[in-house]
């Protein structure tokens, strides 16, 4: 490593912008069964305890969730588990996999994949999905870089993300479907090194954006949030670098007493050996 990038990597670490968010607590998984791993995406159930996680390998998980006295996941039970299907009901085939992102509306969950960049609607998680509009756009993304992110607004509108611009300079496109058509009505400005993981619209109404950063020493983790025009960018929070795994899945919600949380989930790669599927909680407020 030279003595330049040594500097740079030591900086970031020094400098971390201070932040309301008050970290709660974090939970290793270790699921036991065969292909477990790889955890992009995590939906909260707003009546209980309930979690649905996606992997990237193109499996879901659905479970229960515990949290200790601080409000933090202590432990996770599975209820059941099974593969994201295709349309006709069939597994779907190795390059349609790489499910990144969850969103529920209007009853219905949807998923984002990258690699073969699209968007599909499931009544049920472990139904086929139903085959939905597209934005052209979305067949100029990047190959392992395209739909990171997805969210959906209490009036049921989606909002996709990918998890690069294309140009280091250049602001990430923010797409919104309204149920009929795709629109990129705003992007939002890109800041230096950190790459879009994860995406939500909190209670409050914000679009918040999980963000990551790796570098030798591991990664960085930083959550922006901006009203649902692009504007009044607001740093949430951010992490030193190793301070959490590789976070890419987020769930913004409200407490019973009223405060903004975030809980947070990483993407182990399959290597469980040097990663880990780690569940993060923090409180914004």
């Amino acid at each position: 490593m030279n003595i330049l990038r040594l500097a740079t990597l030591l900086a970031a670490i020094a400098t971390v912008p201070a932040s309301a968010a008050t970290f709660l607590g974090n939970y290793v998984w270790r699921p036991d069964f065969d292909g477990a791993g790889g955890y992009s995406a995590i939906w909260l159930d707003p009546e209980g305890p309930g979690v649905l996680l996606l992997s990237d390998r193109g499996h879901w998980v659905r479970g229960t969730v515990t949290r200790n006295a601080a409000g933090a996941i202590s432990d996770m039970t599975i209820r059941d588990r099974g593969p994201l299907l295709r349309s006709t009901g069939d597994d779907l085939k190795a390059d349609e996999t790489d499910a990144e992102a969850v969103a529920f509306a209007d009853g219905a969950f949807y998923v984002a994949y990258e690699g073969m960049h699209r968007v599909m609607r499931h009544d049920d998680i472990a139904a086929p999905p139903s085959r939905m509009v597209q934005a052209g756009a979305f067949e100029g993304l990047q190959t392992n870089s395209g739909l990171e992110a997805l969210a959906a607004d209490a009036a049921g509108n989606l909002y996709a993300i990918p998890e690069r611009s294309g140009v280091l300079t250049r602001p990430f496109p923010v797409f919104r479907f309204d149920g009929d058509v795709w629109t990129q009505p705003f992007d939002l400005r890109r800041d230096g090194r950190f790459l879009v993981s994860g995406a939500d619209v909190g209670p409050d109404g914000r679009l918040y954006i999980l963000e990551r950063d790796f570098a030798v020493l591991g990664f960085r983790t930083r959550v922006r949030s901006f009203d649902l025009t692009g504007q009044d960018e607001r740093l949430e929070l951010q992490t030193g670098i190793g301070t959490h795994d590789n976070l890419e899945g987020i769930d913004v919600w409200r407490d019973a007493e009223g405060r903004m949380r975030v809980t947070m989930i990483s993407d182990d790669n399959l290597r469980p050996l040097i990663q880990r599927t780690e569940f993060v909680d923090y409180l914004l407020d």
